[in-house]
């Protein structure tokens, strides 16, 4: 979320933002509002002066024993008005917060404008496509024909992007899972997170996902909870509502979890096996550090991501988002998007953001600086990675022209 203050000072640049970012936040209805709740806030303070003021000569008075039967009458009227701005000023400060909920971060000035992906950068690529003396096969041909997924009976089981993983296919996908997080483990430095897999509204809210991706959560009515759409809502929110010792930053988190998007807005988009699944498997990378430090941090990060497609020989490129596809919370993002020689396209299976302190100021995330002054953390994370896209990868870079396939030894099974 946006410091209001901040917003005040540049309203032009968070306009900006908002068209640069497809976004439809009401930002002139949030300056009217904040308007009508800081004229309310100065008139509540007013009368609670005069209130204070009127009460010691009431006390004064009494003291003397002089009468003071018009001022108690003028304290009443204060106090009754009191109530009724009280009341109203609550009202316009939720009405305030719903508004604001609604705007979106603001890009970093590094980050190329553009409507959608034809904006986007590619930065650099590693390796090379394969170079097959056949026609390669789709990753669905090849789990068909290795009996490692089945799409129809996740189907009939629960619906159209619930995919099973079988046999060999199973194993293939614990295997992709633990040999992620070791190496972030081993390689990087991150400390392992096992996180609830439902969590509330007010978690949602934190990250940036609700109030706008509402739509696109799995909910569970009874209680108001979601099912979680990344590790990055648990993970961010673990030190909500909390204020970090400097001594504690940089904070390196690596978690496991299954994610559930119903994807509400996919229409249109490419949804063949496992390119666009409504629950998934990834490995989220997770860091907490002092403001001064989130950038080259950032680009640490998409280090660490690009070190598991290297480590697995998958030919990727880095791509730098334009404003238009950053996400409603992110300040900079970069995909990595891994090559898939029998899909014959390049599918993301990473996204790396920095979110500044907008996320940090919607959870309530702070550390107490060298001077001892409160300020916001910044909050990154970044996938590292998603296994459905990697998996196609995987079993369309390595197969052989009968279908078989040899797959790296670090996920040999």
């Amino acid at each position: 979320m946006l410091y209001l203050k901040f917003i005040r000072a540049n309203t032009e640049l968070v306009r900006q933002a908002i068209i640069n970012k497809n976004e439809k936040a009401n930002l002139d209805e949030l300056l009217k509002l904040d308007d009508k709740r800081r004229k309310l806030q100065f008139d509540f303070d007013n009368l609670k002066a005069e209130q204070n003021r009127v009460s010691q000569e009431i006390a004064l008075r009494k003291r003397n024993k002089e009468d003071a039967a018009e001022l108690i009458s003028r304290a009443s009227k204060i106090a009754e008005e009191i109530k009724r701005l009280n009341a109203e000023l609550n009202e316009k400060e939720n009405e305030l917060q719903a508004v604001l909920m609604w705007i979106p971060n603001v890009p970093h000035k590094s980050v190329p404008v553009g409507k959608d992906e034809s904006a986007n950068l590619v930065i650099r690529e590693w390796g090379k496509k394969p170079d097959f003396t056949f026609t390669p096969k789709d990753h669905l041909t090849l789990a068909e024909q290795n009996c490692l997924l089945d799409m129809q009976r996740g189907a009939k089981i629960t619906g159209t992007g619930f995919p099973v993983y079988t046999g060999r296919g199973a194993g293939l996908e614990r295997k992709l899972i633990n040999f992620m997080l070791d190496f972030h483990l081993q390689n990087h430095g991150y400390e392992e997170m096992w996180m609830p897999f439902i969590v509330n509204r007010k978690t949602m809210t934190g990250t940036g996902q609700l109030p706008k991706l509402e739509n696109d959560m799995y909910r569970i009515e009874e209680e108001d909870y979601f099912l979680i759409p990344t590790a990055e809502v648990p993970i961010t929110n673990y030190y909500a509502d909390e204020i970090l010792p400097l001594s504690k930053l940089p904070i390196k988190m690596v978690g496991y979890t299954p994610c559930f998007r119903r994807e509400a807005g996919s229409y249109g988009k490419e949804t063949k096996g496992l390119q666009r699944v409504h629950q998934f498997n990834k490995v989220e990378m997770v860091r907490f550090v002092h403001p001064t430090e989130s950038y080259e941090t950032l680009e640490e990060m998409v280090k660490n991501a690009e070190a598991i497609l290297q480590t697995l020989g998958l030919h990727y490129r880095v791509v730098e988002l334009c404003t238009g596809e950053l996400s409603f919370a992110g300040a900079k993002t970069y995909d990595l998007e891994v090559w898939a020689p029998g899909t014959g396209r390049y599918l993301e299976v990473s996204s790396v953001s920095n979110f500044e302190d907008f996320q940090a100021r919607r959870a309530g995330i702070r550390f107490r600086d060298e001077d001892g002054k409160v300020k916001f953390v910044h909050t990154l994370n970044g996938s590292g990675l998603a296994t459905p896209r990697t998996m196609i990868a995987l079993l369309e870079t390595y197969q052989n022209e009968d279908g078989t396939l040899n797959l790296p030894n670090v996920l040999s099974c």
